[in-house]
């Protein structure tokens, strides 16, 4: 393999590991890597009134990347970093430990909703942002 001078160890590992998994796996990956990208973006500035989610149904036989990016939409609202550490644990049991995607999607669901509750306890009843 032919390395560029300007990338790093971490790039050149990841590249070998991409190309030694199967095309279905680096769909999974680059999904799951997108995620993780747009985290980056900034934050929205929390409104006065909470957003409201804009739910889709669930498709039969959704994959777990499916699911984080249905959820990611319904709760667009939501801060990604907030999110970041519980999706990637469910994302890896799937991917690594081959839990079920009905199980994993399941406990997305309800990490989104918990976190949909959290920001809306943040925000008073008047729509008003509590103090911190």
């Amino acid at each position: 393999m032919l390395s560029h001078p300007s990338e790093s160890a971490d790039e050149r590992r990841l590249i070998k590991r991409f190309r030694k998994l199967t095309e279905a796996d680096r769909h999974t990956l680059l999904a799951f890597a997108d995620f993780l990208a747009q985290r980056e973006a900034p934050a929205p500035t929390m409104p006065k009134v909470p957003q409201e989610p804009t739910p889709a149904p669930r498709p039969e036989n959704e994959s777990v990347v499916g699911a984080i990016k249905r959820l990611s939409k319904t709760y667009e609202m939501l801060e990604r970093d907030a999110l970041l550490n519980e999706t990637s644990a469910l994302m890896s049991a799937h991917v690594l430990q081959g839990r079920g995607a009905p199980e994993v999607i399941d406990e997305l669901e309800a990490v989104f909703a918990r976190h949909y509750s959290e920001y809306r306890s943040k925000l008073g009843s008047e729509g008003e942002p509590r103090p911190s």
